[in-house]
């Protein structure tokens, strides 16, 4: 059976499917309407695969509340972030298109970077929008904002002009409400930003942080203190959920809610501080594991629980910051067992936690192994909410209800494409993974400014099903599978897609050997 009938016949059994999944609301004026699920999205920032003991039996920190989504859910095991960094990812997820086909082909944006989003281009947010949800965005946006500026020069932390409202925001990519901060937790300024409008000025500078506490020094809202952020998140993202259920029963509701923990400073707040008995990155792992909890409780507490599609994921691996040294002395390892962390094309840069629960739907203690990708949850909401997508929307995503419902147990992506830090790019199909790059393609080694590295092979080619460390490169033994997977990332780049569709453009153009260029490649 080729892809494309096994798609349509499962796109068949998930129509059947969810036509079980869907409540029944009493019109105005009588007569009835089918709602949607509500749909949460809880993305961690910076959190690996081995922190959550539901998926790594070694894991020094307690997480029962992710454990309980598990056991309630099902736990994709072969998931995997956008990109090894979250600026990328978040695009990904937002659009259901790789980042590296915009300007963006390596790192991240900063809090004054203008929006990466265009303003024409559907999101998650809008498409759940045109089909009846109230969308939320609570917790850490990172995807460019459009600041006025006091001086009509470019908007930098010492120029912004905070009374003045934020022109291109969360709110104008389809969100109706916005509360949180504008980047990573280690970017000034540092301010909380409710819809349009910084919530206090940036009116104090502060030092820099340093070790497991970095945090640039700049200016900061006086009253934000950086171990009380993740608490006051969840307090809002718990306060949006008591509204829509008093004011917006009658309608589904899709809430984004991007932590700003585990990643750095990591400074977890007092309640949790020596929790773990492993340091602080522990602490503020379980702190966000008690994130999850409040929400969850807040669902159930509102009635709204099991009409709802819950998700709880991280945008790439665990970072480096978290001191991996001191870990490993308590024999915990943040990214399992997989090869190297955040930024690095290797498995801990990018594959990740992620768990899915939707009581009467999903199968309790169930397990996905097929390879998925952050970028499908456009995809798999447009499913969901019986909305047909674009050609020049969701270009990278494939819809996962039918590994949700239990339909079926393949992979549903032909490949998915990978991305480090430095824009170097990789693919997988099956068991194969093909790195095109000759380091990490990050900051871990080897890493492209040691000597020695311009002696390795240009190519890396791992069997991932026996060889989940990446430690045998197979790239010499396997020409075919090197120019097969070479010719599909390719066909992917020149068709502006990679799923069925009318070929789109790139917003810039991609080189398959990322920003650093043409190599020499065996002749691939």
């Amino acid at each position: 059976m080729d892809r494309r009938t096994f798609l349509k016949m499962s796109g068949a059994g998930c129509a059947a499917a969810l036509a079980g999944c869907q409540t029944t609301q009493t019109k105005a004026g009588g007569g009835t309407a089918e709602k949607h699920p509500n749909i949460v999205y809880i993305l961690a920032d910076d959190m690996g695969y081995g922190d959550l003991s539901c998926l790594n039996p070694e894991s020094k920190i307690a997480t029962p509340n992710m454990d309980r989504v598990a056991h309630e859910g099902v736990t994709f095991t072969d998931a995997h972030s956008g990109c090894a960094v979250c600026t990328p990812t978040r695009y990904g997820i937002m659009t259901g298109r790789y980042s590296w086909r915009t300007h963006l082909k390596s790192g991240v944006l900063f809090s004054c970077s203008p929006p990466l989003i265009a303003p024409e281009r559907m999101t998650v947010a809008s498409l759940l929008k045109r089909a009846g949800y109230r969308t939320a965005c609570i917790g850490k946006w990172h995807l460019g904002l459009e600041w006025a500026t006091t001086d009509g020069k470019i908007p930098d932390p010492e120029n912004l002009d905070y009374s003045k409202p934020i022109a291109q925001g969360p709110c104008t990519r389809g969100f109706d409400y916005y509360f949180g901060i504008p980047a990573s937790l280690d970017m000034i300024p540092y301010v909380y930003i409710e819809n349009d409008r910084v919530v206090e000025p940036a009116t104090v500078r502060i030092e820099e942080g340093k070790g497991t506490s970095f945090h640039r020094g700049g200016l900061s809202a006086p009253s934000l203190k950086f171990d009380e952020v993740l608490s006051t998140l969840t307090r809002k993202a718990v306060e949006t959920i008591d509204r829509h259920a008093k004011e917006h029963a009658a309608e589904p509701l899709f809430l984004y809610f991007p932590l700003s923990a585990p990643h750095a400073p990591i400074l977890p707040s007092q309640a949790f501080v020596d929790k773990t008995g492993i340091g602080p990155y522990g602490d503020f792992v379980a702190e966000c594991d008690w994130a999850v909890g409040e929400v969850l409780a807040a669902l159930e507490r509102n009635g709204m629980d099991r009409d709802t599609l819950f998700i709880v994921t991280s945008d790439n691996g665990a970072a480096t910051v978290a001191d991996f040294d001191a870990l490993s002395a308590h024999g915990h390892n943040p990214n399992y067992h997989f090869r190297g962390h955040k930024t690095e094309i290797f498995e801990g840069g990018h594959h990740i936690p992620f768990l899915a629960r939707w009581p009467g739907h999903v199968r309790a203690d169930s397990s996905y192994a097929g390879t998925t990708c952050l970028a499908d949850l456009m995809a798999t909401a447009a499913e969901i909410a019986d909305e047909k997508l674009p050609d020049n929307a969701g270009e990278d995503s494939v819809s996962f209800l039918p590994a949700l419902l239990g339909i079926t147990s393949q992979t549903l992506h032909e490949g998915v494409v990978h991305q480090s830090t430095n824009g170097s790019l990789a693919i997988r199909q099956g068991p194969w993974k093909l790195e095109f790059c000759p380091d990490a393609g990050g900051s871990g080694k080897p890493s492209p400014d040691k000597a020695g590295v311009a002696d390795l092979p240009p190519l890396q080619l791992y069997n991932l099903s026996q060889d989940i460390g990446e430690r045998e490169n197979l790239q010499a033994e396997h020409p075919d599978i090197v120019e097969r997977l070479t010719r599909l990332l390719q066909k992917y780049i020149d068709e502006g897609r990679s799923t069925p569709g009318k070929p789109q453009r790139n917003d810039r153009n991609v080189d398959i050997w990322g920003p650093r260029g043409k190599r020499e490649s065996g002749g691939f």
